[in-house]
């Protein structure tokens, strides 16, 4: 089944990819390789879930945080290659979780994203991952994620 029709069967519509907020480009394309800029947890241009895991934010609230920053990084990805079905594998993904200092549930967070490209990109969805806390983040987001995708040679 393609990734368009799991969205679809999902209930998900794909958001417009988030723009830029500073100098650079939310998506770059390298080879086989698409690479995002961070994404952030946007929801109809206002942020989702601001502050840090461990204080104002929940392990729960931070698990859609990260589902919401996959949703938009689908969303760049789309617009990369204009169909998701191009999309050979998702490679690697890098999760941020703003939080406070003792918290230790970054992989439950950042399990929000994975489970996502999980049921969207089924057996394409093979990632490696890396999953931090850090003390501050921009516009004070609980999460950002960072995604690299292979891209399928097309004859």
């Amino acid at each position: 089944m393609s990734a368009e029709q799991k969205l679809r069967d999902l209930g998900i519509v794909l958001p417009p990819p988030p723009a830029a907020v500073a100098a650079y480009r939310p998506w770059a394309r390298t080879g086989n390789l698409v690479i995002t800029s961070g994404q952030l947890p946007w929801k109809e241009g206002k942020m989702a879930f601001p502050g840090r895991l461990g204080e104002a934010v929940s392990i729960e609230q931070g698990y859609q945080a990260a589902r919401l920053c996959a949703l938009n990084a689908i969303a760049q990805l789309k617009e990369a290659v204009g169909d998701l079905d191009h999309i050979a594998q998702i490679v690697r993904l890098e999760g941020y979780v703003h939080c406070s200092a003792g918290f230790r549930a970054h992989p439950d967070v950042i399990n929000g994203a994975s489970h996502l490209f999980a049921q969207v990109f089924g057996d394409r969805d093979k990632h490696s991952r890396l999953a931090l806390g850090i003390s501050d983040m921009p516009l004070d987001a609980a999460v950002q994620l960072t995604v690299i995708a292979e891209v399928k040679t097309l004859a």
